[in-house]
């Protein structure tokens, strides 16, 4: 599989480590809510396993050790989309 790398092209998928949902990058923020134990054990534990496009966390572990959102097909493997999880956390109030 080639992951198309949007600051340095397309690499071989040997490149990076698999790291799961990209849901990871939403955090639960308020240990002292009410129902803090409820967010942080459905954060930790519950993952969705989709069939069709799904949005994952991978890592350039042998390259230049950024972290991508990739939009994948979990039935065919195409890759439509990849991004710098950078700007996605960005784009969702996360990183300022």
């Amino acid at each position: 599989m080639i992951i198309n790398h949007p600051l340095l092209g397309p690499r071989d998928a040997s490149e990076f480590a698999y790291l799961g949902d990209v849901g990871i990058i939403d955090r639960p923020t308020d240990w002292q809510a009410d129902d803090s134990i409820k967010n942080f054990v459905e954060y930790g534990y519950l993952r969705d396993n989709p069939a069709g496009d799904h949005k994952e966390l991978w890592y350039h572990e042998q390259g230049d050790r950024s972290w991508l959102v990739v939009t994948r097909n979990t039935l065919t493997h195409e890759i439509s989309s990849v991004e710098m999880a950078r700007d996605v956390a960005r784009s969702r109030g996360r990183g300022k």
